[in-house]
C-alpha cells in the first residue's frame, strides 16, 4: 500500500502532482476492489497501467443513482471497505436532486478531508487572527462545521451561526454589526437574503467590517457576483466541494476560475452522453476520484452532476498556479421548457441578479387547460415602483427569453422564510405533472 505523502500547500510543482496522480489512481482502484459493490466490475483493468488515460477510461463511471439502489441498511456491507467500528462520523450528501445519501468517514478520512477545507482559507488569503461569520448550514451536512473546524485549526476566529434556520437572519445582521467579522462564509443566495434583511434593518452592509465573502455549493454567475460585491462591499471568492470528496477548489485573487487540488483528487471533465473527455474550455460533467480520504467509501470515477470546464493555466503566477482550474457552468442541468422555449435557470438567475430593484425572486411553471404559464414572484426594495418594475421585467423577459411571464409582487421577507430550511435553495419550481 502506497503511503499518504506529505501534502504541502500549494504543491511544490506539477511534476510532484503528476507522481501523486500516477500512484493515486492505482491506490484508488486497489481500494475499490475490496468493495462488494465493485465485484466483477474492475477485473478487466490492468493495475500496472491504470494511471494511463486509455486504461483509466475502462473503469465505468459511478453515479449517485447506482448507490441509491443499495438500501441504507446494506450500504455499509455492500459499498464500504472498513468495519463499522472504524466510523467516526457520517457526511450527508448535499445534492439538489434526489434522495440524499449518508457516507461514513474514518478518523484518517476526516483528517485528510480537513486538509481540503483548510486550503479554502489559505487560497482566499485569510490570516490568523481574523474573525469569520459562518452562515453555511450546521446540520448533518458537513460543510459549515468543517469550515468552522479548519478555521479554528488555523487560528481564525469563528462565529458558528449556521443558516437562517439556526440563527435568525436579523440576529445574524446584529452579530455582524457588533462582532465585526472580516470574513463571511455561506451560500451566495443566503448572502443576498441577508443583504435584503440588512436593508430592512437600516444597516449599511456595504460599509461593514466584512471584506471577504467566501461562498460554495451554488454556481456564481457574473451577475450574482456583481450584485453580492455591490451589496456587501466585499471581495467574493467562489469555492467548490463535494460530500463524496471534500473541499476541492478555490479561486485565487485573479478570480478567473477555481484552482482544483489535483494532489488530492483526480480530475476529469467528460461529455455527459459519451463519457469521453471534452476539450479544454468546453463544458462537461465533472468526474473525480479521491486519492486519500477514501479509506471507508471507495469512490471511483464519481460523476458529480456538476457542469464545469477545465482550464490548464489561469492568470495567477502565484503559488496556486501549480493547480489547473475548473469553471462552474451549473450545479445540475437546469431548464424550463415553456411553450416550446428552453429557459436556462442559470441564465435567468443571472438576468434577475442584475436587477438591483428586485430584492428576491422565485419562478413557478404550471400547466393550464390552454398554455403553460410561467409566474415570476418578486420582492421589491423599498421605494421601487411596482407597476413600472413589472412592466419593465415583462418587456425584457419577453425580449430576451421569448416568454411573457405573469408577475406577482410579494411582501419583502416572504422568500427568506420559505427558503431558509432548504440546504440548496430551489427558486425554479416546475408544477407540471
Amino acid at each position: 500500500m502506497w503511503e499518504t505523502p506529505e501534502l504541502p500547500f500549494p504543491a511544490t510543482s506539477r511534476d510532484q502532482i503528476a507522481e501523486i496522480q500516477k500512484n493515486g489512481r492505482r491506490l484508488a482502484v486497489e481500494r475499490a476492489q475490496k468493495s462488494k459493490f465493485f465485484a466483477g466490475r474492475l477485473n478487466h483493468v490492468n493495475l500496472k497501467h491504470v494511471h494511463e488515460p486509455d486504461e483509466w477510461a475502462k473503469i465505468p463511471l459511478l453515479t449517485k443513482d447506482q448507490l441509491r439502489q443499495i438500501s441504507a441498511e446494506d450500504f455499509q456491507d455492500v459499498f464500504c471497505i472498513r468495519p463499522r467500528t472504524d466510523i467516526i462520523e457520517f457526511w450527508r450528501s448535499g445534492g439538489s436532486t434526489g434522495q440524499p445519501l449518508f457516507y461514513p468517514r474514518t478518523k484518517n478520512d476526516l483528517r485528510l478531508a480537513r486538509e481540503g477545507f483548510r486550503r479554502a482559507w489559505e487560497a482566499a488569503g485569510i490570516q490568523k487572527g481574523e474573525l469569520a461569520h459562518v452562515s453555511f448550514p450546521l446540520g448533518i451536512h458537513p460543510v459549515g462545521q468543517v469550515y468552522c473546524r479548519t478555521a479554528q485549526q488555523m487560528g481564525i476566529g469563528v462565529n458558528w451561526c449556521g443558516a437562517g434556520n439556526s440563527t435568525p437572519s436579523e440576529v445574524q445582521i446584529d452579530l455582524i454589526r457588533t462582532l465585526k467579522p472580516s470574513v463571511w462564509c455561506g451560500m451566495a443566495s443566503y448572502g443576498l437574503q441577508l443583504a435584503q434583511v440588512a436593508e430592512r434593518m437600516g444597516f449599511d452592509l456595504a460599509n461593514s467590517s466584512v471584506k471577504t465573502f467566501l461562498t460554495a455549493a451554488e454556481p456564481v454567475s457574473p451577475g450574482k457576483r456583481e450584485r453580492i460585491e455591490a451589496l456587501w462591499g466585499a471581495e467574493l471568492y467562489d469555492q467548490f466541494g463535494c460530500t463524496e470528496g471534500s473541499f476541492m477548489a478555490s479561486e485565487s485573487s485573479e478570480h478567473d476560475g477555481m484552482h482544483y487540488w489535483t494532489d488530492m483528487f483526480d480530475l476529469e471533465v467528460v461529455d455527459e452522453k459519451t463519457g469521453e473527455p471534452v476539450a479544454e474550455g468546453e463544458n462537461g460533467i465533472l468526474v473525480f476520484t479521491p486519492y486519500w480520504n477514501n479509506e471507508m467509501t471507495p469512490f471511483l470515477r464519481w460523476e458529480t452532476g456538476d457542469y464545469v470546464s477545465y482550464i490548464e493555466n489561469g492568470k495567477t503566477e502565484g503559488p496556486l498556479s501549480v493547480y489547473p482550474m475548473i469553471r462552474h457552468a451549473a450545479r445540475t442541468s437546469g431548464f424550463f421548457k415553456v411553450r416550446g422555449i428552453n429557459i436556462n435557470h442559470a441564465d435567468f438567475e443571472d438576468f434577475m441578479n442584475r436587477k438591483l430593484e428586485v430584492s428576491d425572486f422565485k419562478v413557478e411553471v404550471e400547466e393550464t387547460d390552454t398554455l403553460d404559464t410561467m409566474t415570476l414572484f418578486i420582492e421589491l426594495s423599498p421605494g421601487i415602483g411596482k407597476l413600472e418594475t413589472s412592466r419593465m421585467l415583462e418587456s425584457e423577459i419577453r425580449r430576451i427569453f421569448e416568454v411573457t411571464p405573469k408577475i406577482t409582487i410579494i411582501e419583502l421577507g416572504t422568500l427568506e422564510k420559505e427558503l431558509k430550511d432548504q440546504v440548496k435553495q430551489q427558486r425554479f419550481i416546475d408544477k407540471r405533472g
